[in-house]
């Protein structure tokens, strides 16, 4: 069993992990019952530089672009329905392979049409991310997202990061409105 993070807090990955280099960011979520509709959650990753911008429209992994040309991080791709247990949607990260340009990894989730259908997260609860050694499967660390979400479409949950040759994790847990089109924005990417 892996640590438990409260918002906010970081922790080191490759440093307390000595010979981690393949990590899996497993992400799940379940609905409330009472929404009504059925929901299509969403999760992404950007690979931000020093000044926390992708570069390329490449940076940005996500149901329609499932790699990125480095083969440093993989989405394993979409579950429209997030039903059953365990993690919804995945992504893979060789740590060996993300170019060097890239100090940041953000995770988020998205709802799919979230203003047409009238969702947010508000509607969602159990949200987390872990992280697993995709080497021998141990869980390193689990991030529960909480249910501090009203009007929200998009969170970014977390964010693996590069210090002194290290790669660290950071729960966030940052709430945006406008879906994936304000994440892409704040990340630099034109929609």
């Amino acid at each position: 069993m892996g640590i438990n993070l409260s918002k906010g807090q970081r922790i080191d990955l490759t440093k307390t992990n000595p010979g981690l280099t393949r990590a899996i960011i497993g992400l799940g979520w379940d609905t409330n019952r009472y929404a009504g509709g059925s929901f299509d959650l969403d999760a992404s990753a950007f690979l931000a530089d020093e000044s926390g911008k992708c570069k390329q429209d490449s940076d940005f992994i996500f149901y329609n672009q499932l790699q990125h040309p480095s083969g440093g991080v993989e989405h394993t791709g979409d579950n429209r329905t997030g039903e059953g247990d365990g993690d919804d949607e995945q992504i893979l990260i060789d740590f060996s392979k993300v170019p060097s340009h890239v100090h940041r990894i953000a995770i988020a989730v998205t709802i799919h049409d979230a203003e047409a259908r009238n969702q947010n997260f508000g509607q969602v609860s159990n949200a987390f991310a872990r992280v697993v050694n995709e080497d021998n499967g141990e869980e390193i660390l689990r991030f529960d997202l909480g249910e501090d979400f009203s009007v929200e479409t998009a969170v970014v949950i977390c964010e693996l990061y590069r210090h002194n040759q290290e790669w660290k994790f950071n729960a966030i847990g940052s709430g945006f409105s406008g879906g994936l089109a304000a994440l892409c924005q704040n990340f630099g990417l034109e929609v």
